[in-house]
């Protein structure tokens, strides 16, 4: 029998134990009343966490309250929605433009929560885009999205985004070593080790409004990189990535790139890089990618196509980069919260390796080195091992941490998370999960200040646990209890799929700095109308402008007339309330572009074109009053040619044998 046949017969065994053969015995342990308590959040009450969590293949995040586990918020970021119509307002469209063109949806994975000293401020998060590499920030005071950068250089945004404990810049890896953008890419596919490139970007972040852009990249070999968390504490300065397919093999990865008994954690002082790019170190290439804002005063965004980057080749900077042999495919890579320890999680190994920054430090020192890889040194696996865990479980992916010394990780395979203490490295507990466990969050458990109250399993099988809805079934988050020496079940829940990474914050943090309405004095957007006196509606050629607004419970103005066949219509809707949570929605008959969700004070556009002469109703979508059924009104598209002059009115269009009589 081949290699590869074997391999895959492993791999198809090893998929049935973890998805029937290894479900939990001890059923019974499931959610009791007792621990069900515990999650109860009563109406009216507050959560004590926001719990944001990544939306995969739906490129969205979604964002929980926790213990309840109540879904709060959905925030589109890479992908239209039209609940808002985010991605098909002409405000919000050029968020979502790229090199490629408009992008209308992706695949999000990662989340961080800015930091300030190691500890997360609640100012930011930041969001990963997997397909068309891009990395995106949402500003927390108004859980809107304010930025999406596209990275050049790279494929497969997969080990990103990750921050420096001052939110210095993001750094994100590209999953899929590529060609570079300024090389000829037209090259044959097995030439993977010649001409393929990994590139890491460090994007810089402005202190005072988050802006971002690409302050320099590092290209490395030709590696995958799956995920990577920055120093902290003594190891702040440095950035540590996992890697795999060190065998650069480029088809049939599952056995290809599992050959080697050990792949590799890359390390990278992050500050020398920095240093060096000051000095006018690394080259500049030319490039193209995309960096959308969105202005809150304008309520509008602008995309700009940039052509620059600076990029230095890493084996040309001796002592900015060295691999760490690590068990092979490893997946995870993650640091506790004094920066001491960097854990690596191989898929494939019965083991949990932990690395020592110290003793990292003196192996570059005494240059204990096993050799080179692609010109890069490689520290010998024991000079900068601290220790392993031994048969913790089958599968380790993902290690958050306690405020106790203690660490948690998912086993995928046996379907459970286990405890582990960091200085002794023996394991404590293990609790089942239901079924095969991706990502974990503990609230601020990759900071220097993690808490150690919840622990949220984000299981990727959820066969069993809820009413089946066809073949596809939401996923299972799971929410334990680990204030106490055992970990215990307290609730058990579906979530918008599919989530991968997730940060979660003490309420406290963010609440207090909600925006809640948006003050109509300062929209600054250049078709908002403050007040119904400003409404009007107006010709450019074959372009009408019509400057609406919506307050409960009507639209000014409500009967349009004189529109024709060709023209181009823009419905400005301006939302003069000055209330909380009472936006205006605003749709028409037959247009193509979802509808808009406004918000008190705010302005956006809805893009409508007419294909038929005939009377066309709009509406408001969003159920504001008593009387929303009759925010409404009426359009009148004429034909090309019609002498129909442009009007508009509110109330005064009135049949003159109903007209109202004078009081």
């Amino acid at each position: 029998m081949s290699c590869i046949k074997k391999y895959s017969l492993f791999l198809a065994g090893m998929l049935i134990i973890s998805v029937i053969g290894c479900k939990p015995k001890n059923l019974g342990t499931a959610v009791s009343g007792d621990a069900a308590a515990k999650s109860f959040v009563a109406p009216g009450k507050f959560d004590e966490y926001y719990n944001f969590v990544s939306g995969g293949f739906s490129g969205q995040m979604s964002v929980y309250g926790l213990p309840s586990g109540r879904l709060l918020k959905v925030v589109p970021i890479f992908s239209v929605n039209p609940e808002n119509g985010y991605g098909y307002s002409e405000e919000t469209k050029p968020m979502l433009n790229t090199s490629h063109g408009f992008v209308p949806w992706d695949d999000q994975h990662h989340l961080d929560l800015s930091q300030t000293d190691g500890a997360i401020d609640g100012r930011w998060i930041f969001a990963n885009a997997n397909n068309t590499p891009r990395v995106a920030r949402v500003d927390l005071t108004t859980f809107h999205t304010a930025e999406i950068l596209e990275l050049p250089n790279s494929a497969g945004n997969h080990s990103s985004p990750f921050i420096t404990e001052n939110t210095e810049y993001v750094v994100a890896g590209t999953r899929f070593s590529v060609p570079p953008d300024d090389k000829n890419g037209d090259v044959p596919i097995n030439t993977y080790k010649q001409n393929f490139k990994g590139t890491i970007s460090f994007i810089s972040v402005d202190k005072t409004n988050g802006n971002m852009d690409i302050a320099f990249q590092l290209q490395c070999p030709a590696v995958n990189f799956d995920l990577s968390h920055a120093g902290k504490g003594v190891s702040s300065g440095w950035f540590f990535f996992s890697c795999y397919n060190t065998e650069q093999a480029n088809t049939l990865l599952e056995v290809n790139a599992s050959k080697r008994d050990k792949d590799f954690i890359m390390a990278v002082n992050w500050k020398q890089a920095a240093e060096l790019i000051k000095a006018g170190k690394g080259r500049k290439q030319s490039v193209k990618y995309a960096s959308n804002r969105y202005d809150e005063a304008t309520h509008s965004a602008t995309s700009t196509i940039k052509t620059e980057v600076t990029v230095m080749d890493v084996k040309d900077f001796p002592g900015l980069v060295y691999f760490i042999p690590c068990p092979k495919s490893p997946h995870g890579c993650d640091v506790n919260p004094t920066g001491e320890y960097i854990v690596g999680s191989g898929k494939l190994a019965a083991l949990i390796p932990v690395f020592s920054f110290a003793k990292i430090q003196q192996a570059i020192a005494d240059k204990a080195f096993e050799g080179e890889y692609e010109g890069i040194p490689v520290i010998k696996y024991d000079a900068a091992l601290y220790g392993e865990v031994k048969k913790p479980g089958l599968g380790p992916l993902h290690t958050e941490f306690d405020d106790k010394g203690n660490a948690y990780t998912t086993m995928f395979v046996s379907s459970e998370v286990v405890k582990w203490n960091l200085k002794e490295l023996k394991v404590l507990d293990r609790v089942p999960t239901y079924y095969s466990p991706g990502h974990l969050m503990i609230p601020g458990g990759d900071s220097k200040k993690p808490t150690g109250k919840y622990l949220v399993a984000y299981n990727k099988i959820t066969k069993d646990r809820y009413l089946p809805t066809g073949p596809e079934l939401a996923q299972s988050a799971q929410l334990f209890d680990i204030s106490g020496d055992k970990m215990q079940l307290i609730l058990d829940y579906p979530t918008i799929g599919e989530p991968h990474y997730a940060q979660a914050v003490e309420a406290s943090v963010i609440r207090d700095k909600s925006v809640k309405f948006f003050k109509i004095e300062s929209n600054n957007h250049p078709y908002a109308s403050k007040g119904e006196g400003a409404t009007k509606v107006v010709r450019e050629g074959n372009k009408i402008h019509v400057y609406m607004t919506a307050i409960r419970s009507h639209l000014t103005p409500d009967n349009i007339e004189g529109i024709r066949l060709g023209d181009e219509v823009y419905f400005h809707v301006t939302n003069i309330e000055q209330d909380w949570d009472v936006p205006h929605g605003f749709a028409i008959k037959g247009a193509t572009t979802g509808e808009l969700l406004i918000m008190p004070g705010e302005t956006a556009t809805l893009k409508w074109i007419p294909d038929a002469v005939g009377i066309f109703p709009f509406y408001c979508t969003d159920f504001c009053s008593a009387l929303h059924q009759e925010m409404s009104g009426y359009a009148r598209v004429s034909a090309p040619n019609s002498l129909q002059p442009l009007s508009f009115s509110t109330g005064s269009n009135m049949p003159a044998s109903d007209s109202i009589p004078a009081k």
